[in-house]
């Protein structure tokens, strides 16, 4: 899976660049939005064929919030490290890993504060949903299905679901986008809130 992932990514880039007329990237946001809105249906239908998934949901209860909890905390500890080495202030560096996987808005926020720092946001959490695509039918083989989530952070609920899915269970794919949904919410709270620290 993860080498199908590679060369999607690979072919589309070179497809990109040699063969589309530049008035097609007009419309590649359309494009994008039907394809996720046609993965995550198909995702939908087949957490929808297991019966059982509601109920083991309702025995976990609350400790599903267990699980964006500590991508949070590991998000927001290991970019402080990487900072560290980076020489980066803490807060600075807090912030980048509060972006939690979504690039765009976690570039956005940080733009009033610095543009360098905005790119950093940007070209960190692209790379998280890069590697976490390539790494997570590893991760759910060698480690656990819960654990594959965490390099998803916020894009467990919509670009990296698919792959989830397809990598664990229909119950993990639901923790994975109540967690996405959860992670999502909380980005534009504490980006703005490392920040200040």
């Amino acid at each position: 899976m993860s080498l199908k992932i590679i060369l999607s990514v690979g072919l589309g880039i070179g497809i990109g660049y040699f063969l589309l007329p530049s008035w097609f990237f007009q419309y590649t946001d359309i494009v994008i939005d039907i394809g996720l809105c046609l993965l995550l249906f198909f995702v939908g239908m087949d957490i929808g064929k297991q019966k059982n998934v509601l109920s083991n949901l309702k025995k976990m209860g609350f400790k599903i919030l267990l699980v964006p909890l500590m991508i949070i905390v590991g998000s927001i500890v290991g970019s402080i490290v990487g900072g560290f080495f980076l020489k980066m202030p803490l807060n600075e560096a807090g912030a980048v890993g509060a972006g939690l996987g979504w690039y765009s808005l976690s570039a956005m926020i940080l733009a009033s504060y610095s543009n360098e720092l905005s790119a950093i946001a940007f070209l960190t959490n692209v790379f998280r949903e890069i590697i976490a695509l390539i790494i997570v039918p590893t991760v759910a083989k060698h480690i656990g299905f819960l654990e594959s989530i965490a390099p998803c952070g916020a894009t467990a609920m919509d670009t990296s679901l698919p792959i989830i899915s397809k990598s664990t269970n229909s119950q993990t794919a639901v923790v994975a986008f109540i967690t996405g949904v959860i992670l999502s919410t909380l980005v534009p709270i504490l980006v703005p809130i490392m920040l200040n620290i």
